[in-house]
């Protein structure tokens, strides 16, 4: 009797401590995690850790893996510095908050980077001035504490899949000294990708609660820079597919599109064309992931969608910035929606992405097209969508790419639970424009943390992610979830 009586109290303390301190939002996902524990546990455990456990359980190696993956183009040196830091010591100080879509001075800099961090939203944006860019990537350099690091999607990508043993990882892309240097000796970089100088992009990082004037970063993440000239028209794109043929990768991870968006009109649409063309002639047996990063510029995009590029590769993998700019660009679900406010409406996000695969995927309508996958990332859950009878072992995709999020961000090799905070919309509507499924709620929970659902003949998979409470380094997060999470998918 005094054993019910305790647990019953503990189970009150608990839930009284989990709403206090918001760990959880959802009332439903807290009771249903505690009745998980309610009996044969004599202390409730935080949820983080049940949720980490919980992952290593339903992870599972694809039947057939990958084992030859060649990635390329966009490669760079990260200089990643205090971003509040490194504008004070260039004499700018805070004041009006604006977005541009290129920089073209250092008020444009100082503007934008603080429109950006007010919302704690990652943002990347191509400096136009060459020599001004030098010098604020000199002074970047130069900035107590700077760090340089591995860039580009490409080669960020190309550096986790090289962590593991068994996978044989060409990179291509412009390869200099420093990067040459920063790169896994096991990673396969091609003679021709090697340059005598090496492109740098600035990372601006700033955490969550630091304050620039009267702006206070809600979240902890970056502003990215850069004047780049080779990744900037894909420069490296023939030289990736030359490749190919000895390598005989069995999937390619490609990444840059996002780079040419700082050329004029007709060069960036001449070459997204060659782009386009050298993509398709790609063979069919290799599948083919695209990873999308933040663009500005509507027209662009609009391109990229009326060349089909999308229906061109497997898999595409995007954050909610990309998401909701696809679907402005292209006319599609909730695409009013200047922003996100918080975190993304996980309905909305479902309905984008359903429209997506729809109108892009392989269809009754669109046979010929190769999409039939979506990774999609963002703060605090992740989202994997599949054409059905295309794709297996998502369960452990998604989960693996969640896992890996707060190991990189904390810089730990597994979870620590002490490190993390789990603040996912625990309870959701599957759509917000569907009316079978708008009224329909579910529920995560710790113990269970990958739910399924569908949607005509597409599979939806979510699952939490465990926020890192102090990040080491916010920058290629992306990148590597969306590297974990092929890793664990097998093509049927």
């Amino acid at each position: 009797m005094w054993r019910t009586a305790l647990m019953v109290a503990l189970v009150a303390v608990s839930l009284h401590f989990l709403q206090s301190s918001q760990r959880l939002e959802a009332p439903a996902a807290l009771l249903h995690f505690l009745s998980d524990y309610l009996f044969g546990l004599s202390v409730v455990r935080a949820p983080e850790e049940v949720l980490a456990e919980a992952w290593d359980s339903l992870i599972r190696a694809p039947g057939v893996g990958w084992t030859r993956v060649a990635v390329g183009v966009n490669t760079c040196v990260d200089v990643v510095v205090c971003g509040v830091g490194l504008l004070k010591a260039l004499s700018m100080h805070p004041g009006r908050k604006a977005d541009h879509d290129t920089l073209q001075s250092r008020d444009d800099l100082r503007e934008t980077f603080s429109y950006f961090m007010e919302k704690g939203v990652a943002a990347e944006r191509f400096f136009v001035d060459k020599e001004l860019f030098g010098n604020i990537a000199q002074a970047a350099s130069q900035y107590p504490g700077a760090k340089h690091f591995v860039g580009g999607n490409a080669a960020l990508i190309g550096q986790k899949l090289g962590t593991h043993v068994n996978l044989s990882v060409l990179l291509c892309g412009p390869v200099g000294p420093k990067l040459h240097e920063l790169l896994d000796d096991r990673i396969i970089v091609p003679p021709e990708s090697l340059q005598e100088v090496d492109e740098y992009h600035l990372i601006l990082e700033y955490q969550a609660g630091e304050t620039w004037g009267e702006v206070e970063a809600p979240h902890a993440n970056r502003f990215i820079l850069s004047h780049d000239v080779s990744n900037g028209g894909m420069n490296m794109m023939e030289t990736f597919i030359a490749s190919l043929e000895e390598f005989e990768p069995e999937l390619i991870v490609l990444s840059g599109l996002h780079m040419m968006e700082g050329q004029g009109k007709d060069d960036r649409n001449r070459r997204l064309q060659e782009v386009s063309v050298l993509i398709s002639e790609i063979p069919n047996e290799i599948s083919v992931h695209l990873e999308l990063a933040s663009m500005t510029d509507k027209t662009y995009m609009n391109t990229i969608l009326d060349q089909q590029v999308l229906t061109i590769v497997n898999s595409i993998g995007l954050n909610e910035q990309e998401l909701l700019f696809i679907s402005q660009a292209g006319a599609g679900p909730h695409c009013s929606h200047e922003y996100w406010n918080g975190a993304p409406d996980i309905g909305r996000v479902s309905d984008i992405i359903f429209w997506l695969l729809k109108e892009y995927g392989r269809t009754d309508s669109h046979k010929d097209s190769d999409l039939t996958r979506v990774h999609f990332h963002t703060l605090s859950y992740h989202i994997i969508a599949t054409i059905d009878g295309y794709w297996n072992n998502q369960i452990s995709s998604v989960a693996a790419g969640a896992r890996v999020a707060g190991n990189q961000a904390c810089g730990t090799d597994t979870i620590d639970p002490t490190k993390v905070v789990l603040k996912s919309p625990m309870e959701f509507v599957l759509s917000q424009t569907d009316k079978l499924l708008r009224d329909k709620k579910m529920t995560l929970s710790p113990t269970k943390p990958v739910r399924t659902w569908h949607r005509e003949n597409i599979s939806f998979f979510i699952t939490p992610v465990l926020i890192c409470v102090n990040p080491v380094r916010t920058v290629g997060l992306g990148d590597s979830i969306s590297a974990e999470g092929l890793l664990y998918s097998e093509r049927k």
